[in-house]
């Protein structure tokens, strides 16, 4: 039985502190949340690592697009890439996309070049995945970059009803190479009604262990304890 994990946004060496303390098992460390995060500066990083024990994986992401144009933008990219893999982060958090006609799709090329850059860490595509118009070609499409491992997403826009069938269909089609990590408003009700009813075993928070549910608040130990709590809860025992 897989171990769940609670991946806690953090923007401060405060977060990544608060976060372990209340039991988290991963950190996505980036800057700018107020955009979804970007790249954070390297300093911050190496305190966040130096102060805590969990793995840390990094967001790698220059402006607010997913689509990336610019030579010069994807050298900063990759220059991001290869300081990370002189750190001791677990993985890097990216996603490229380009234009196909009149939908999007992923920038194979873009996604390749920045992963070269870091080859012995993993990677989770970010929540570029939700503006994919076909998720189950997608994942099929992510499988042959063998360093990601993770895809974060919400499941869509829809009611959590119906993103919970949806984030259980995308988890059977990642496994075994890929865990999907639930993400986007995920909050206690959300994570209770995945467990109960899905395989998803990870969970991407911000909001919801952030005092008073702001972007701008800081990791509260206490909200992660009890969102940990729900996601250890011993149904998994009892059905096995």
């Amino acid at each position: 039985m897989r171990q769940p994990v609670l991946e806690v946004i953090a923007c401060s060496v405060a977060d990544a502190i608060a976060a372990e303390q209340g039991g988290a098992g991963r950190l996505e460390i980036i800057s700018n949340f107020d955009v979804g995060g970007l790249t954070p500066p390297l300093e911050l990083v190496r305190a966040i690592i130096s102060s805590v024990k969990i793995p840390c994986r990094v967001m790698v992401r220059e402006n607010e697009s997913f689509f990336v144009y610019d030579e010069k933008i994807i050298e900063r990219l990759c220059e991001s890439a290869r300081s990370l893999a002189d750190l001791s982060v677990d993985g890097l958090v990216l996603g490229f996309l380009m234009e196909t006609g009149d939908q999007y799709g992923i920038d194979h090329d873009a996604l390749a070049r920045v992963l070269s850059c870091a080859p012995d860490l993993k990677a989770t595509f970010h929540h570029a995945f939700e503006l994919l118009p076909d998720p189950r070609r997608a994942i099929a499409e992510l499988k042959q970059h063998r360093q990601i491992d993770r895809i974060l997403t919400s499941g869509g826009d829809d009611p959590w009803p119906t993103k919970i069938r949806r984030l259980a269909e995308l988890q059977n089609a990642a496994q075994p190479e890929i865990e999907i990590l639930a993400g986007g408003g995920v909050d206690g009700e959300a994570i209770t009604l995945l467990r109960h009813s899905t395989t998803v075993r990870e969970f991407h928070v911000g909001r919801a262990v952030r005092k008073d549910n702001s972007i701008y608040g800081e990791v509260d130990s206490r909200r992660v304890k009890a969102l940990l709590g729900l996601i250890k809860y011993d149904g998994d025992a009892k059905k096995a």
